[in-house]
């Protein structure tokens, strides 16, 4: 591979992949006595904050949550795998793919997948500001698949954020907006 004067080496997928674990108990469940999706959702951020900082080799901060997909209630003594991987890179940010697996305390079965996300972090130097991340090597077949599919997702959120933008310029021109 290639690289431009400037450009840090590529980091392989499999470089910072982890997977956190973590048994639900009565102090993570909500009015339904289910886990609250809130529990979910911060495990999520750990994860993909461990590997966006393992990747990037330094702090990294969540810049959004791209989706959040609850696909099955997770219940009290249930162990949950939260599997964190970076898709995509670019300058100084990367789109960390989340699968959520539960582990069915009363059950034989294989973990069943309950939740997935997709999170930007910024790689961040000491001061706050933005710094370079090494380009991410897709490895497998499944890894190409993601990085395409994070490609699309930037696309979609770059072109959101544009549109949104152009219609607040146009109402505020309008005088319709304080």
């Amino acid at each position: 591979m290639t690289h431009h004067s400037g450009e840090l080496a590529g980091k392989p997928t499999s470089a910072s992949r982890t997977t956190l674990s973590h048994i639900m108990t009565h102090n993570d469940t909500n009015l339904l006595g289910t886990v609250h999706g809130g529990v979910i959702m911060k495990l999520v951020d750990d994860a993909a904050g461990a590997v966006a900082g393992r990747h990037s080799g330094g702090p990294a901060v969540t810049a959004s949550m791209d989706e959040m997909a609850f696909l099955e209630p997770v219940r009290v003594g249930d162990l949950v795998h939260v599997k964190a991987q970076v898709n995509w890179t670019g300058r100084s940010s990367m789109e960390v793919g989340v699968r959520v697996l539960a582990e069915r305390w009363n059950e034989s079965a294989p973990p069943t997948q309950v939740g997935s996300a997709y999170l930007v972090f910024a790689a961040v130097d000491e001061n706050g500001k933005p710094r370079q991340v090494p380009p991410v090597i897709p490895e497998t077949d499944r890894d190409m698949r993601r990085y395409q599919e994070a490609q699309i997702r930037r696309t979609h959120r770059l072109a959101r954020r544009r549109a949104i933008r152009e219609l607040r310029e146009r109402r505020a021109a309008e005088g319709l907006e304080d």
